[in-house]
């Protein structure tokens, strides 16, 4: 595989550490560095335009952090983290076999790093990354942001914004100030990571804001309908209405 060339972009937002690996990259004349990004938002543009083999990503930036910009990236890829975390931390990277270099790292440890990338990339490169943000989400709950692709950019919908989810097949639709936007993400996986507190499974199709609820009515023998404050009608299952009525 030494032989053959790796696509790869860097993404830090802090020019010196970017220039670092770059200059460590200089010594392997197989990688093509693609492109240079200094925020999540350039990166997710990048990573989606160039489809890179590797991405050198930092994991605390602005804007997007490295975790976001793997979840909004569709193109499977080899991934080594480069990040300030503390040992505690990196744990998790080392249970799902994902790369990572400790800010400040030595030449010995990014060869070290690179070789493992480079055989993973002709194996199932996304796999680890894949049970890592699993990993990652489960422990950052409740959500705060849900982040919507659309074609090169980004679009950041704070939790508290959003009025209701509605599941439409392995998307949902989130709905937020009259407008809808559609994830590729099951309905379930909302009810786990909001804020049991705040959102409400009210009906298997429906997640709704309570901050959003204006009153429930009566719709028909034994059944329920939630009229929000701009008037929207929303479903409302037998389960769905105890809940609502213990937290109300």
């Amino acid at each position: 595989m030494s032989g053959e060339r790796i696509r790869a972009i860097l993404v830090d937002d802090e020019e010196l550490a970017r220039t670092v690996v770059r200059e460590h990259c200089a010594h392997h004349p197989e990688i093509d560095i693609l492109a240079e990004c200094s925020n999540g938002f350039e990166a997710v543009k990048a990573i989606s335009e160039l489809k890179p083999d590797l991405v050198f990503l930092d994991i605390q930036m602005p804007k997007l952090n490295g975790f976001e910009v793997l979840e909004l990236s569709d193109h499977t890829l080899a991934v080594i983290f480069v990040t300030a975390f503390d040992q505690f931390a990196l744990k998790a990277f080392e249970v799902h076999a994902v790369d990572y270099l400790l800010k400040p790292f030595s030449k010995e440890r990014f060869e070290s790093a690179l070789t493992r990338a480079r055989d993973r990339i002709s194996r199932q490169p996304s796999a680890g990354v894949n049970g890592l943000l699993e990993e990652i989400r489960r422990n950052n709950r409740p959500l705060e942001r849900i982040l919507i692709k659309e074609g090169p950019n980004v679009r950041v919908i704070p939790v508290e914004n959003v009025d209701y989810i509605e599941a439409q097949d392995d998307y949902a639709a989130i709905h937020t100030g009259g407008k809808s936007y559609l994830k590729q993400q099951r309905i379930a996986e909302f009810e786990q990571l909001l804020d049991a507190a705040r959102f409400a499974r009210i009906h298997r199709s429906y997640i709704l804001n309570i901050d959003c609820l204006s009153k429930i009515e009566a719709y028909a023998k034994n059944s329920k309908m939630a009229v929000l404050k701009d008037g929207t009608q929303l479903p409302v299952s037998r389960t769905g209405y105890e809940k609502l009525k213990g937290m109300l």
